[in-house]
């Protein structure tokens, strides 16, 4: 099984040449400090929709940043404030977020996750690679024995929902996630959870995980149980 050292560092270099290109750009955007001269929606859509979406549709084009539509809002609250005090020092928050969350207000850092999580939400996709998926889905669901991988399914849920301050998956991009998947390994994103239940994972086993995730809808079924594993 493949080790992270190799993808890891082309992974970093790849996010190293992006943090030089994009901070000058994240520094030019001025975000207007009183939140009655926007509303939410002129808002993400002068700041927003350069990355996350076109027409601040908070669907991403590019798969190197994430889509927010349907994101959890307590979550999108709590990233901007982080990035806003430059909590997160993960290489595409220093290029794209540092600039932008800065001049943002609390009025204004509530009103933009409430609308990008009001959007239509983005479902999972059938996977090419069933074989895969389906090792994918035994760590999402299981995790890994020895050595130690926290299964994804007791924070995020079954079908990938998230709830408050955990993330929504599903729906998202397979490049965004396997890359923040590396940034947790190698705690260039530092959070003590994630980087703890994601010390020992193998490059394999991220592209095994992020191909299942991909498949998620984010909707409980009618008949789901209330008692999820690990929920």
């Amino acid at each position: 099984m493949r080790t992270l050292k190799t993808h890891s560092l082309s992974m970093a270099t790849i996010a190293l040449g992006f943090t030089v290109a994009g901070s000058a750009w994240a520094a030019d955007i001025s975000v207007p400090p009183d939140p009655s001269l926007r509303s939410a929606r002129e808002t993400a859509s002068y700041a927003c929709s350069k990355c996350h979406g076109p027409s601040a549709n908070g669907i991403s084009i590019s798969p190197l940043f994430p889509i927010l539509a349907a994101q959890n809002p307590i979550y999108i609250e709590t990233q901007l404030k982080l990035l806003r005090q430059r909590g997160r020092a993960d290489p595409h928050a220093r290029a794209f977020m540092w600039g932008i969350a800065r001049g943002l207000t609390d009025e204004q850092i509530q009103g933009l996750a409430q609308y990008f999580s009001s959007l239509p939400a983005v479902g999972g996709q059938p996977s090419s690679n069933p074989e895969l998926a389906a090792k994918g889905k035994e760590i999402y669901e299981n995790g890994v024995a020895e050595p130690k991988v926290i299964k994804c399914s007791q924070c995020h849920g079954e079908v990938g929902a998230g709830t408050n301050n955990v993330p929504r998956l599903a729906g998202q991009h397979k490049g965004y996630l396997e890359l923040q998947l590396h940034y947790y390994h190698t705690k260039l994103r530092e959070n003590l959870l994630m980087n703890r239940n994601v010390a020992n994972i193998t490059d394999d086993q991220i592209t095994a995980v992020v191909e299942y995730i991909s498949t998620l809808s984010g909707i409980e079924s009618p008949d789901s149980s209330s008692d999820s594993p690990g929920g």
